[in-house]
């Protein structure tokens, strides 16, 4: 298999090379030139196997040049029980009849990202042999929260590769921004940037797109990649747990053979939601992919309209991982509801970023309309949703979760559609103690209390205990202190290399 740019402007790649470069020179993103399916005995067979053997399935259709033997290598040493607190990695939790919450922050840092960024520096290293190159790698990360400290966690003390991490100052939670601060590492290196997330993606995207920049970087042996979503090695590990859900729910007998399901998703930068896409498109038999967005609803009116805006106001809200205007992993969708028409991919990007809209021609909104159903939920309603799901139910959502489930009850409404639904909880709710204990603990019990006392009366109100992740975050070393601006992004990352501009 081979991968091409969304944009068109640069030759096939392997695999390997997709992953280690992480984004086309042409700024495009690596798409697969097929998605290979899977029928109706491999889905049978996997009910019988691990979390770790589905992966292996589902990677091995993209990863043809490597040999099953590295595949297992990366996987096993990823998924495992030092550093996922629950065997079944992905477990799939019934709430209800037809609402299912299948839980993705088992890992080291309690969120969604653990399941992509546990694996991928095992797929980069292993990139690296394959395509027999000498250079340093050079990670760099925007996060808007979780992808930065699964970033960091993931890629501590790798040989050959070093990873800059830029979140927004003021734009993640106290929780996010301890995780990353008192990050350990020699390879290692955060900074935060003023601003919000986008400020900080777009300067990343910047420094990427750099020929200048890059000049310098070769002269010292190093080359740049990518741990955000946009990179493919990102994407496919995602892919998997939309399959192992499916694959659940019929081992369960909570669903039957053939019978189709909806998936909501906390959607941000598109690219989880764009990794249940692809599962349906290998044969998961998907009614509908629920979009939830909070109040920075820039995809919840795409997906309505057809014309992507991000010229509005920028909202900080309590679910901080969806506060993004512009969202990359978009391109990948609209690259395969198009046919693979580059061309007009290239043309919306470079709307994007000349005037920050485009508007899609007729038989793309529909074909996507046809997909996707999309709404947004408040923060009021966010909050509302967490307090009416404990006391009805005894589960407890994050703040990006809940938004899920709200808009999936919209969707509902809005449709009557019963179908089964599985909502991916994308966080551990004391990730988001401050915005959750609001939920469910009497105002004056937290008033003037800081998120790390939360924790401790949270766990105290629900009976469940704080993750050993979380617990004594703030008794940490503060080891990274620096603040940068977008503009100097290419400034700070030298610095951290102690590398001359000159």
């Amino acid at each position: 298999m081979k991968y091409r740019s969304s944009r068109g402007g640069y030759k096939p790649v392997s695999s390997a090379e997709a992953i280690k470069m992480g984004i086309s020179p042409d700024g495009g993103l690596f798409v697969p030139d097929f998605v290979p399916r899977l029928d109706k005995d491999v889905f049978g067979r996997m009910e019988g196997l691990s979390y770790q053997e589905r992966t292996c399935i589902v990677m091995e259709k993209y990863l043809s040049e490597f040999s099953t033997d590295e595949i297992e290598e990366c996987i096993y040493g990823a998924y495992n029980q030092e550093s996922f607190d629950d065997e079944r990695i992905a477990p799939v939790v019934k709430i209800s009849d037809n609402l299912f919450i299948q839980e993705l922050w088992h890992g080291p840092t309690c969120a969604f990202k653990d399941m992509a960024l546990q694996i991928l520096p095992h797929l980069l290293t292993a990139s690296l042999r394959k395509t027999e190159e000498k250079s340093e790698i050079l990670i760099l990360v925007a996060t808007s929260g979780d992808t930065g400290k699964a970033a960091l966690e993931g890629f501590k003390d790798v040989a050959g590769a070093r990873v800059i991490v830029f979140f927004p100052e003021e734009g993640v939670s106290e929780i996010q921004k301890y995780q990353m601060i008192t990050q350990e590492g020699q390879n290692v290196y955060v900074a935060a940037v003023r601003g919000n997330f986008d400020d900080a993606q777009t300067g990343v995207k910047e420094v990427f797109a750099s020929e200048e920049f890059a000049g310098i970087l070769s002269r010292y042996n190093i080359k740049m990649s990518s741990a955000n979503s946009i990179n493919w090695g990102r994407l496919l590990p995602q892919i998997v747990y939309y399959v192992s859900a499916y694959v659940d729910l019929k081992t369960a007998g909570d669903i039957r053979e053939g019978e189709t399901i909806n998936i909501a998703v906390p959607t941000g930068n598109f690219g989880n939601i764009l990794a249940a896409y692809y599962a349906g498109k290998m044969g998961v038999p998907i009614n509908k992919l629920i979009c939830a967005s909070n109040s920075n609803n820039v995809l919840a009116d795409f997906i309505k309209t057809g014309v992507y805006d991000s010229n509005r106001r920028f909202h900080k809200t309590i679910s901080p991982s969806m506060d993004i205007l512009i969202s990359s992993n978009l391109e990948r969708l609209l690259y395969e509801v198009t046919d693979h028409d580059y061309c007009k991919v290239a043309n919306w990007m470079e709307e994007l970023k000349c005037r920050g809209r485009y508007v899609v021609d007729e038989p793309t909104k529909q074909e996507i309309q046809a997909l996707f159903w999309a709404d947004f939920c408040s923060d009021p309603e966010t909050i509302e949703t967490i307090r009416s799901t404990w006391l009805e139910k005894k589960y407890l959502l994050d703040t990006h979760t809940a938004v899920a489930v709200n808009v999936c009850t919209k969707y509902r409404e809005a449709t009557s559609d019963a179908s089964k639904t599985v909502v991916v909880s994308t966080a551990s709710p004391f990730k988001f103690a401050g915005s959750v204990a609001q939920a469910i603990i009497q105002p004056e019990l937290i008033q003037d209390k800081s998120e790390f006392e939360i924790l401790e009366l949270l766990a105290s109100a629900t009976g469940i205990p704080v993750p050993a992740a979380l617990k004594d975050l703030d008794k940490k070393k503060v080891r990274h202190n620096t603040v940068t601006s977008r503009e100097r992004l290419d400034k700070t990352i030298l610095s951290f290399l102690n590398i001359e501009s000159s």
